[in-house]
């Protein structure tokens, strides 16, 4: 005679989440993190930015994950991101913010696909915060550029915001890149999506 036994039912709430204690960089650094492309590099462009608490004060100790597809718009699909190797593009790097809440990554531009505007998905964390923040940095549309326009427009995110809460979003030009400053809370917060 075989019994017949059946898992019993979840009675364990999920953990939640728990702001960073004072080793917050073990475990997540690697060399090389934030350049998804070599410095300097053909097409290589830096996306830097401030990191700021509600009081506008600079945050020395946050860290931010980029995500972002090829030049092209395609998902990138090339593993290695731990091992750089100079070639291999992956999408996703790291960077520690500095003493002045400064951070930077050496990446490609990327690109729009289908109508949807480009931009690099940005996740932030930080001490005080209980979980990690997920935003966008979208790319402003080049002067007289009607299709990004329209792009940014027709944008499901970006048209139910308000325009000081979009602006928070849409990233500036520079002469070698962009920036993209992050404000936690207060006046200006930058807007954070929840997934």
């Amino acid at each position: 005679m075989t019994t017949q036994r059946t898992a019993p039912a979840r009675t364990l709430a999920p953990t939640p989440g728990q702001t960073v204690g004072p080793f917050f960089a073990f475990g997540v650094g690697f060399d090389r993190k934030n350049e998804l492309v070599p410095p300097r590099s053909p097409g290589a462009i830096v996306l830097e930015g401030t990191v700021r608490d509600g009081l506008g004060s600079p945050i020395p100790d946050a860290f931010l994950e980029v995500w972002q597809t090829n030049p092209d718009g395609s998902i990138p699909t090339a593993r290695g991101t731990l091992r750089r190797d100079g070639r291999a593009f992956t999408g996703f790097g790291r960077a520690f913010t500095d003493d002045e809440g400064g951070y930077h990554f050496w990446t490609l531009e990327p690109g729009a696909r289908d109508g949807r505007p480009a931009f690099f998905s940005l996740i932030v964390y930080a001490r005080g915060l209980p979980n990690k923040l997920h935003t966008r940095a979208y790319l402003p549309a080049a002067p007289g550029d009607a299709a990004a326009e329209q792009a940014l427009a027709a944008d499901p995110v970006l048209a139910g915001l308000s325009d000081e809460e979009r602006a928070t979003l849409i990233a500036t030009r520079t002469a070698s890149g962009y920036r993209f400053d992050v404000r936690l809370q207060g006046e200006k917060e930058t807007v954070f999506l929840a997934y």
